[in-house]
């Protein structure tokens, strides 16, 4: 099972794929830890992320995909995968596509936590004026909000199309999202992955 996460920063992406990696054993597969974890690893591979990164440079998508293509053959076991940080453009779930195919996987489910983003940066803007952490620079997070907005969009009808793309209330409590989610991955019980839902809850329809 392979799921992607999307939502603007301070959604909570991260709160929802820690719950369902301690919950049900998914694989996290987010860009900016698979980075720091091949450059602390050494390997050749994490040697030529380090050369980049050290450079100033931004890391290539064929990069980023050769640490997913890793992770995927590492924990071949795994009884799904969550993507947090990629894809962000349509170059970049093309070439995620084309990597799950190889391995005769595909991604089953593309999940949108919709929230008000005047609210968000009104909760940031409280943040950072109560804590001034720098990474709640309410500037800072329009920027990124901007980003996220100009690079997700257009991926988000074509997964519609796919009939892969479910909308979450990102406004609710951690607890409905969650339900939510929860509910949306229940859903697929009974397609191709019937088998993995029923063992994760409880039995089938």
């Amino acid at each position: 099972m392979n799921i992607i996460l999307f939502g603007p920063p301070a959604a909570g992406k991260g709160t929802q794929a820690k719950r369902l990696v301690t919950e049900f054993g998914f694989i996290q597969l987010s860009t900016g830890d698979m980075l720091r974890a091949a450059r602390s690893a050494g390997t050749e591979l994490g040697q030529r992320v380090a050369n980049i990164m050290d450079s100033g440079q931004l890391v290539s998508d064929e990069i980023v995909i050769e640490l997913i293509e890793e992770q995927l053959d590492t924990h071949k076991g795994a009884p799904g995968f969550i993507f947090d940080g990629f894809p962000r453009t349509v170059p970049q779930a093309e070439a995620l596509d084309a990597t799950l195919k190889s391995r005769g996987m595909e991604v089953d489910a593309v999940i949108r936590l919709q929230v008000d983003e005047d609210s968000l940066l009104d909760r940031v803007t409280k943040r950072f004026e109560e804590q001034g952490r720098d990474d709640d620079n309410p500037e800072t997070f329009k920027k990124r909000l901007d980003a996220y907005n100009a690079q997700t969009a257009p991926l988000l009808p074509i997964y519609a199309e796919r009939q892969k793309l479910a909308q979450v209330d990102g406004m609710r409590s951690i607890e409905e999202v969650s339900a939510e989610i929860d509910s949306v991955l229940a859903k697929l019980e009974g397609k191709e992955k019937k088998g993995f839902f029923s063992k994760i809850f409880g039995g089938s329809n």
